[in-house]
């Protein structure tokens, strides 16, 4: 009986040393975890951060491209107005599709939600080639020949 008290005894100390073991270990990935989780937060708030100052520059600078095209817009009306040109109404059908192109880009800049971070890259390279496109088009405006 002794024999099976002290197997018994030394069974369980060491199946006790097994779970105090593997709950310290439980315990060392949880604080590592946790300091994961930290960091994970704090990159994303700095991305967050970062991704709201690239927009507000951005915006910045396509308000000055939308704003100069609407200079342009201005000078074109008039050489066009002034000008005797054999298809007037067409060019300033153009120019009004031209015109309201740059409004829309202008709508689309205002309710753009800055929140909507993974959606940024593909807003911003889309808008860009819109703009581009219409400053294209405005430099390739040309008023007809004078009758």
């Amino acid at each position: 009986m002794a024999v099976i008290a002290f197997m018994a005894a030394t069974a369980s100390t060491s199946y006790g040393q097994n779970i105090d073991k593997k709950a310290e270990k439980a315990r060392e990935n949880i604080q590592e975890g946790k300091k994961d989780v930290t960091e994970a937060k704090k990159d994303l708030k700095e991305a967050k951060k970062d991704s709201i100052a690239d927009y507000q520059k951005f915006k910045k600078e396509s308000e000055m491209k939308i704003t100069n095209n609407k200079k342009i817009i201005a000078t074109l009306k008039v050489k066009v107005s002034k000008a005797k040109l054999n298809d007037k109404a067409g060019y300033e059908k153009k120019l009004g599709i031209l015109e309201q192109k740059n409004a829309n880009l202008k709508k689309r800049l205002d309710d753009y939600n800055v929140k909507e971070q993974p959606k940024w890259s593909a807003f911003k390279t889309k808008f860009n080639n819109d703009m581009d496109e219409l400053g294209k088009a405005l430099k390739n405006f040309t008023v007809g020949k004078k009758k």
